[in-house]
């Protein structure tokens, strides 16, 4: 208590003090959150892509994504490959025609797939929070599971309708989080979403089109002992007009982008704890001169240079401490209030996690303890008398 007290003396300059590092510590939260937010999107987009291979059009193909049309004969010519063990189909357009607001990953999709069709060699896992998900019965239905941010967006529970680009659809289940793509997915059977994606297209083009000979995408599974690196190439060199996205591809094209992000994100939160710091150096350089009396005397008196030390080292600290507590309060409100205002539009931006808030305060306090110690450090090397003397 009585480094309380000590702090109380000068309770502008202290409250001051502690505001420039709750700002510090108010901005390493905000965007340590975002940074979070964002690499456990990369993190599951790693994940996913581990373990397969996934094709596109290499006509319209960016980084591993298109929405170019192919035929499914192409997923006959893929197996052919020597490696290739299992391949499934899909079909992926927009959920909105007229996509808006902001999205952090991918925006809200509609996913046509084959129940089944990876032959159990998926290790994405995702399950039913509600209902169930999608089975081989449901080919040729129009029914749909729905990742949770979009039920969360449009209020929707499984038996429930949802309707997609114009058609009904009856809700069967509803995904657990996951935190990454599947959450921003309306996954119907492969039939229905060969049907949404033709009537999206412009009728010169659509009339040239056989609905259920299309796909935007195919996964491929490996043979067992087959280097996925190896089997892409292998791949592209036997079926040339395909694009392909393996695990590594993903985190060269992503992850590099996502790691320069994250620096800038980090160092824009850095910079103003240290400005933070600085006013901690500049408040005990203040104390110590209008304490220089206090000091000679607790040195005349026997007090050692290390508990001098010790004591001003601590009131630092305390001080960092209290900016450190005050900042992750007020971060972890604006993160929330930020995400319960982007939760009715699927778009949550932030994730405050254990470690950020921990390591937050952490660092403040440290940052207050060795910003008071060279202070610190001059005070106890004192003379006494010249102490004593001083006005």
């Amino acid at each position: 208590m009585r480094y309380v007290r000590s702090l109380g003396r000068r309770k502008v300059r202290t409250t001051l003090t502690i505001l420039g590092i709750t700002i510090g510590i108010w901005s390493l939260v905000v965007f340590g959150s975002m940074s979070n937010k964002i690499n456990a999107l990369v993190q599951g987009g790693s994940t996913y892509y581990a373990d397969k291979i996934t094709l596109s059009d290499a006509s319209g193909s960016t980084a591993g994504f298109s929405s170019a049309p192919m035929s499914l004969l192409t997923a006959l010519r893929v197996r052919m490959v020597d490696g290739v063990d299992v391949v499934t189909p899909s079909v992926m357009l927009l959920l909105d025609e007229q996509p808006s607001g902001v999205s952090m990953g991918v925006p809200p999709m509609i996913v046509g797939l084959v129940p089944g069709g990876d032959k159990g060699r998926e290790t994405f896992a995702s399950s039913a929070a509600e209902g169930r998900q999608l089975d081989a019965a449901d080919s040729g239905t129009n029914v749909t599971v729905l990742g949770s941010d979009i039920a969360r967006k449009y209020a929707k529970h499984a038996g429930d309708t949802m309707t997609l680009r114009g058609t009904d659809f009856q809700v069967v289940g509803v995904l657990q989080p996951t935190l990454t793509a599947p959450d921003q997915e309306a996954q119907v059977p492969l039939q229905a979403a060969q049907q949404l994606f033709v009537k999206s297209l412009p009728p010169v083009v659509a009339q040239n089109l056989k609905a259920t000979d299309i796909a935007t995408s195919m996964v491929v599974y490996p043979t067992s002992g087959t280097d996925i690196e190896t089997l892409a190439a292998r791949i592209k060199a036997q079926v040339p007009d395909v694009a392909t996205m393996t695990g590594k591809d993903f985190d060269k094209q992503i992850g590099s982008t996502t790691g320069i992000l994250n620096s800038i994100l980090v160092g824009i939160a850095l910079i103003s704890l240290i400005v933070g710091g600085l006013s901690v150096i500049n408040t005990m350089a203040m104390s110590i001169a209008e304490r220089t009396r206090e000091i000679g005397i607790k040195r005349a008196i026997g007090g050692s240079r290390v508990r001098i030390v010790r004591e001003l080292v601590v009131e630092a600290g305390l001080i960092g401490l209290i900016g450190g507590l005050l900042g992750l309060v007020l971060g972890a409100l604006v993160v929330m209030a930020a995400n319960e205002m982007g939760r009715s539009s699927g778009t949550i931006l932030f994730e405050l996690t254990p470690g950020t808030a921990v390591s937050a305060v952490v660092f403040a306090t440290v940052l207050g303890a060795l910003a008071g110690f060279f202070p610190a450090l001059h005070a106890a090397r004192l003379d006494p008398v010249a102490a004593l003397r001083y006005e």
